[in-house]
């Protein structure tokens, strides 16, 4: 990649204020995963339970990214992420001062908290309309190594909840929230191209085409992977190998670090070799990896070793999907950022609830965790079933000067 080029190309304070946006807020978004080792013991919730807690904020993102893809295109970007970021704000701010004392108002925290998984439906069209074709995977790489925010809250929380009680971690949350909110007011600008809203009608009218369905199972199973991971891995590894809280949180703060940070990778390479071929490899890898995770390693740091492959895999799969993104729905990414993020977030309810299912029923995570590999081969199906359509019709180089 030309740096000068990429840096003459889009507007630099804006995606740096894109990625803090996103980092924040997804730190928020899974923060009950890391505090439902002490959440579950003071409410004595079940397997299930503390499977659908950490669950709960990933369909709500999932859901509400639609409804904020809606208000990106009727408002702009940046107006849509301040009215979402409020809106997380004064929830965290209730649960500190009020308190949350059921397994219901956990998960009415958790519905809230989806409102920060949405800041995914305004931050990459934030970023993404200010950059050409050829740099679109490398820009929306990185606004979307924000992924790294759960990897903070992984690193953080547990052990705060240790020193502080769980309840004042939301309030301690506030500070950078408010602070980045701050700086993103400043920083961040919507692009001079933007596309006019569209009907209400024209949301819809994107689902008839075939490649946006595909695009959201693709999304599903990397970013559903990638968040239901993240959600799930400190009461993994502290229900499975005996880890307290605060270790496990460092054990999942490793693995999501690995496949945050690799996400901008993710979309250079897919700008070099083409998403298609990228997202190929990835597939193969995270399959692999979950299908070693299900059998149940005997040692932790072998788990942690698994889990950082799975995890590299997916985070440079996000970073390919949205090298594709754009190339196809460049006038509907505002919503095809929506749908696909919806699908994402489903993905990943789905991998975080079945494992605390599969574990209550079975006395084991191996079927959530092979059920997820099989869906991984699925998509690597799926790929290799429409890239011949797409690098020969969207895709094909007298059309596009970026690699599919």
């Amino acid at each position: 990649m030309d740096k000068k080029s990429f840096l003459q190309a889009g507007h630099t304070p804006t995606l740096i204020a894109a990625f803090l946006y996103f980092d924040l807020a997804f730190m928020v978004w899974v923060i009950l995963g890391p505090l439902a080792v002490g959440i579950a013991a003071d409410l004595g919730l079940s397997h299930a339970q503390k499977g659908l807690i950490v669950a709960t904020p990933v369909l709500a993102g999932a859901i509400l990214r639609m409804i904020m893809g809606v208000v990106v295109d009727r408002l702009s970007p940046k107006k849509a992420a301040i009215i979402g970021q409020l809106v997380v704000i004064g929830a965290l701010a209730y649960a500190w001062l009020v308190g949350v004392h059921s397994f219901n108002e956990v998960l009415v925290l958790g519905v809230f908290l989806g409102v920060a998984g949405a800041s995914f439906a305004a931050a990459l069209p934030l970023a993404s309309r200010w950059y050409p074709p050829e740099h679109q995977g490398t820009a929306m790489g990185i606004a979307g190594a924000g992924n790294s925010g759960t990897a903070f809250a992984a690193l953080f929380a547990p052990g705060l909840a240790m020193a502080f009680g769980w309840h004042n971690v939301f309030g301690l949350a506030l500070i950078p929230l408010v602070i980045v909110l701050v700086a993103f007011c400043f920083m961040a600008k919507d692009a001079p191209d933007a596309p006019p809203p569209k009907r209400f009608a024209e949301y819809l009218a994107v689902l008839r085409d075939k490649d946006a369905w595909w695009f959201m199972f693709f999304y599903s199973v990397t970013f559903g992977g990638f968040v239901g991971l993240a959600s799930s891995l400190v009461i993994y590894f502290n229900t499975q190998y005996g880890l307290d809280p605060k270790m496990a949180g460092y054990f999942t703060a490793a693995c999501v670090f690995a496949g945050s940070l690799v996400r901008p990778i993710g979309g250079n390479v897919a700008d070099r070799i083409g998403g298609v071929k990228s997202l190929t490899v990835m597939y193969i890898l995270a399959a692999i990896f979950l299908a070693i995770v299900s059998v149940g390693l005997p040692q932790a740091w072998m788990a942690l070793v698994a889990f950082v492959g799975a995890m590299l895999a997916l985070g440079m799969g996000n970073g390919a999907v949205f090298q594709l993104v754009p190339q196809r729905f460049r006038r509907e990414i505002g919503v095809m950022t929506g749908l696909v993020g919806m699908a994402g977030g489903i993905g990943g309810f789905y991998l975080a609830s079945s494992l605390g299912f599969a574990r209550q029923l079975t006395g084991s995570y191996q079927a959530g965790f092979l059920i997820f590999a099989a869906l991984a081969v699925f998509a690597l199906v799926g790929l290799t079933a429409v890239k011949t359509r797409w690098r020969t019709t969207w895709g094909a180089a007298h059309l596009t000067s970026a690699k599919i």
